[in-house]
């Protein structure tokens, strides 16, 4: 008698691809690329990879399935199923069709270049039910495969993803879900035999990596782009959308994503203009809340295409990302953006213009005048939330008053000036007590100040962070173009960017002038000051009428110390892990989002990489130091140190693409 085989608890999902049956579909499953006209999605073929295993999986994302991590990992089938190997009974794998305009300029036709839908699973019913249909009305978890094969979209890909670039999309996804910011989520990362070559940094020096997968999670991967299908010819690149015209399948997208995702404004609306506008003053919200939260943890995107903005506010597609260390607003994440497009204080005004785009996409079911009418509110919900995450983080919690605005705009400017770490000093600030009867206010600041001036950067530091990017004599030259020749050096420069570099001249120029010594009594005083003015704010605080000092302290204290995170994804985490994994340890990956997973509490026992012996030395890494298991890992020998520390120095040669 034949033993019944055990199903495999991920054979139990139930499926239910509302979007393959609402929307259209490409009738064609030719293989290769190909332009798709009148459809959102196109069916595809996920590629088996050799000997799929698991890096890592996220217990919490893969409770939103209603799937046990610990079952999951112990299944022989999963890691099949979770790298396109094996295709999930229910599921309809498929590749979804968008467009986009990428560092400015409309691309045309993108699409799911190495994703692939596989479909939605229905919510499981159980105690926290309600509380999920709120963040997701639709009831369902679209779950996606990330470089599972080629699709129609691959263009000159592959439809593969590395073991690099997973590792980083794994552990980013659910870190920004742990700090508490829209985003879509990661479930399992699973590995395999298959390499394939990579050129990282694009210098003609490939090196072989491992095909990885990435299984993402969110209620849908719709985004601005995948009404950009329908653009008409780009008066500037001369490209146009596939499905160019075609305003009844623009109403059917617009439809199904009202109708599913935004169920409330469809109640509430009967008129199709007013539901619509409603719309996408929603998306406007979501999408300034969301700018606000990165800005205020100094999350920086890096490719803030239109093709990666979320119709839902969600962080969207984890590419050449970055957490700031030393707080500099023209941080620049991805070393492909050259004019720094994508900078971090160019985040709010990116956004803006992208939804600008979406709102040219929705025409004629948005009609430009309303839309324009909404895009005007955009700026002012972006400051209220701005500075209401601020006035979290500063612990100002019973009172608005005018001059907020300024203390933050001041402290980020000494931040700036001195090279202040980011993370840290945020969080340093909660030591800084409120006024009290009996304190010597000199101690009080001194103490304050010693505490921020640890986050400092040194001379030596701050010299090389304003070292201009541009060759000098190609800035030389500019400059000399700007006053023989105006209009072609309109033609050839970007003025912000001539302009960034020689303020970077100008305080390069004042630093060379200056010592160690004189340097750390100007940092210091600046803090001082700052300080000082930060106490007489607290002051009102405790002045509200009915405030017990204890009370108000013990709540200032647990708002902030829940606002400032302890750990972020820094590269340098990153890296680590990516390199201990290269070399065959996936214990590093798996460390590390267990400390992801709590970014606001202090975690004993995982204050440090597992490699670290006491007092913080070094023990020698099995698998990368004594020889590496995986071809073309990166052996490293570098000093490593705690989590939510100051960055080591070699974090700053660190280039992402």
């Amino acid at each position: 008698m034949l033993r019944h085989q055990r199903c495999s608890p991920l054979e139990r999902l139930r499926f239910d691809n509302a979007a393959l049956r609402r929307l259209p579909l490409d009738p064609s499953e030719e293989p290769g690329t190909r332009t798709v006209r009148g459809a959102c999605f196109s069916r595809v073929r996920p590629q088996p990879l050799p000997a799929p295993r698991f890096v890592a999986v996220s217990a919490p994302a893969l409770t939103l399935l209603g799937l046990d991590a610990q079952e999951v990992l112990q299944d022989p089938l999963a890691s099949e199923y979770m790298s396109g190997s094996r295709v999930l009974p229910g599921s309809e794998p498929a590749a979804h069709c968008y467009c986009g305009h990428q560092f400015g300029q409309f691309a045309g036709q993108l699409g799911d270049g190495a994703a692939c839908y596989l479909g939605e699973v229905l919510l499981v019913p159980d105690g926290q039910s309600e509380d999920l249909l709120r963040e997701n009305p639709s009831g369902r978890w679209e779950i996606q495969l990330k470089g599972s094969g080629l699709t129609p979209y691959s263009r000159q890909a592959d439809g593969r993803k590395v073991l690099r670039s997973s590792i980083r999309e794994f552990l980013c996804s659910e870190a920004m879900f742990a700090l508490g910011i829209p985003t879509t989520r990661a479930g399992t990362l699973v590995t395999s035999d298959l390499h394939v070559l990579r050129d990282v940094f694009y210098n003609g020096r490939p090196r072989r990596e491992r095909c990885s997968v990435v299984l993402r999670i969110a209620p849908t991967f719709i985004r601005f782009g995948s009404f950009e299908i329908f653009k008409a010819e780009d008066e500037f690149t001369g490209r146009r959308g596939p499905s160019t015209g075609r305003t009844d399948i623009l109403a059917q997208l617009l439809d199904y994503v009202i109708e599913m995702f935004y169920p409330e404004i469809q109640k509430k609306h009967s008129e199709r203009e007013e539901r619509n506008v409603a719309f996408f003053r929603e998306v406007v919200v979501r999408t300034a809340r969301l700018v606000a939260d990165w800005q205020c943890v100094g999350f920086c995107h890096g490719v803030l295409n239109t093709d990666n903005m979320s119709i839902l506010g969600l962080t969207l597609d984890y590419g050449p990302f970055g957490f700031m260390d030393r707080f500099d607003p023209d941080f620049v994440c991805n070393a492909s953006d050259n004019t720094g497009r994508y900078s971090y204080q160019a985040q709010p005004a990116v956004c803006h213009w992208n939804l600008a785009r979406l709102a040219e996409s929705l025409d004629p079911e948005l009609p430009v005048p309303r839309a324009r009418a909404v895009l005007d509110e955009y700026e002012s919900l972006y400051n209220s939330f701005y500075l209401a995450n601020m006035r979290r983080k500063l612990g100002l919690l019973r009172r608005e008053e005018p001059e907020d605005e300024g203390l933050v705009t001041e402290l980020l400017r000494i931040m700036h000036n001195t090279g202040a770490d980011f993370t840290n000093t945020f969080r340093c600030l909660s030591r800084v007590p409120c006024p009290a009867e009996g304190q010597e206010e000199g101690d009080v600041v001194e103490s304050a100040v010693e505490l921020l001036l640890e986050q400092c950067a040194s001379l030596e530091e701050l010299k090389a962070a304003n070292k201009p990017t541009m060759d000098p004599r190609e800035l030389a030259m500019v400059l000399s173009l700007a006053q023989s020749n105006p209009a072609l050096f309109q033609l050839v420069a970007d003025r912000k960017t001539v302009s960034r570099q020689l303020e970077r001249l100008a305080r390069l120029k004042e630093l060379m002038e200056t010592n160690e010594e004189e340097l750390r009594v100007k940092q210091r005083d600046d803090w001082t000051r700052w300080v000082h003015q930060y106490r007489s704010r607290l002051a009102q605080e405790c002045s509200c009428e009915g405030s017990d000092l204890q009370t108000m302290q013990e709540e200032r204290l647990r708002v902030m110390e829940s606002s400032n995170p302890r750990v972020v994804l820094r590269n340098y985490i990153a890296q680590n892990a990516i390199e201990a994994a290269e070399g065959g340890d996936f214990s590093e990956v798996q460390r590390v989002l267990k400390v992801l997973e709590k970014p606001y509490e202090a975690q004993p026992g995982l204050e440090q990489p597992s490699w670290m012996g006491p007092g913080g030395a070094e023990v020698q890494r099995q698998g990368v130091e004594e020889g590496s298991q995986e071809e073309g890992a990166v052996a490293t020998s570098r000093p490593c140190i705690p989590y939510d520390s100051k960055p080591p120095t070699w974090a700053s040669e660190l280039c992402v693409t």
